[in-house]
């Protein structure tokens, strides 16, 4: 039996196999957010080649929420028409779109914007491209709540199916939740239960306007490689503060949090945080980090580190990876465009 090929549900979303797209910028939005027909190719693309989950990459909740001037952006509803465009393109060729809602805080490079942060520390005061972040009052954290729900509201009308927050890679939400970014001393500072706060209003804002079986993901990163930095074992105690909020799944990630760090990068990396976070959450998980071959990905589902398996750099090199590992493994698939299964029966080369 191959396991990186077999379905998965999880409330009313059936996945047709354990593969996922995970959320990657593609810094080519327009200077008002709104998407272009490339994107609705790009991703259209990975769903023709049998990915089973996409998610949509970045995308901000706020104008001052984006990374760079190119990301793509649901804060405005003049957004919506071209992101359903890309949810069409991507439900048509039988994958599931999600998108993941984001905000930048101290590392938003856009310099127009009024960057701001849970404290007032540069991310990387070497670099010209970063702005030392104002920190934000919290009639400033009301707004940004605020700005979550509505871009949940704006993500359902056009149509994505799982829904995932951003709380990775040293952006806003993981600023707060990191004790090397968040040195305040208020009720959003200090204590674990106190810097998940923001996390768990956020959680609460999104899943009030969905639908109870509509997936909520939250992306995390487990380490943050630095000293006094967040551990697995911290961002355990994390998600059991927030999971009854109505979180469905944790999409683990490593990272971001601050720069100059040592990370020991290789093949599944990432996979020892995704299985203990899945075993002491009790929460299904995704999982990977440098993951290029289909055998890789099935010793991960097989071993139950991971529930699914991300393919990041994979899919931008190969559209069609799923549908020619599923061939190279002998395994029967269903998803094959019509239009080209004169070649389904190509034997591939080693």
């Amino acid at each position: 039996m191959n396991h990186l090929f077999t379905p998965f549900s999880i409330k009313n979303i059936s996945l047709r196999n354990r593969i996922v797209m995970p959320p990657m910028c593609m810094y080519s939005a327009g200077a008002d957010g709104r998407s272009t027909p490339w994107h609705s190719f790009h991703y259209r693309t990975r769903a023709q080649g049998g990915t089973g989950l996409i998610i949509q990459e970045a995308t901000a909740v706020e104008a001052r929420g984006r990374i760079s001037s190119e990301d793509l952006g649901i804060w405005d509803d003049s957004q919506i028409p071209g992101l359903s465009r890309i949810v069409k393109g991507i439900k048509d060729e039988g994958s599931v779109p999600g998108i993941q809602l984001a905000h930048a805080g101290r590392k938003c490079c856009v310099k127009e914007e009024d960057v701001i942060a849970p404290s007032p520390i540069n991310f990387d005061p070497e670099n010209p491209a970063y702005y030392t972040p104002r920190q934000m009052s919290l009639k400033e954290i009301d707004e940004v709540i605020e700005s979550f729900k509505k871009a949940a509201e704006r993500a359902k009308k056009a149509g994505y199916e799982i829904l995932e927050i951003h709380g990775a890679h040293g952006y806003l939400i993981n600023e707060f939740l990191s004790p090397l970014t968040n040195t305040r001393t208020d009720s959003f500072g200090g204590s674990v239960r106190n810097r998940t706060e923001f996390l768990r209003l956020i959680i609460s804002a999104v899943r009030s306007v969905l639908e109870d079986e509509t997936p909520l993901m939250l992306r995390v990163s487990a380490e943050d490689y630095a000293p006094g930095g967040n551990t697995p074992d911290d961002l355990v105690k994390i998600i059991d503060l927030v999971k009854d909020c109505g979180i469905d799944m944790i999409h683990v990630s490593t990272g971001g949090v601050v720069p100059h760090v040592n990370i020991p990068i290789s093949p599944g990396y990432q996979i020892p945080a995704a299985k203990k976070i899945k075993e002491m959450t009790g929460l299904p998980v995704i999982g990977g980090g440098l993951i290029t071959t289909a055998s890789q990905g099935e010793t991960i589902i097989s071993d139950g580190d991971s529930d699914l398996v991300f393919f990041g750099r994979q899919l931008l090199r190969n559209p069609y990876f799923a549908q020619q590992s599923a061939q190279k493994a002998g395994v029967n698939i269903e998803y094959w465009p019509k239009q080209y299964e004169r070649a389904r029966n190509f034997e591939i080369h080693k």
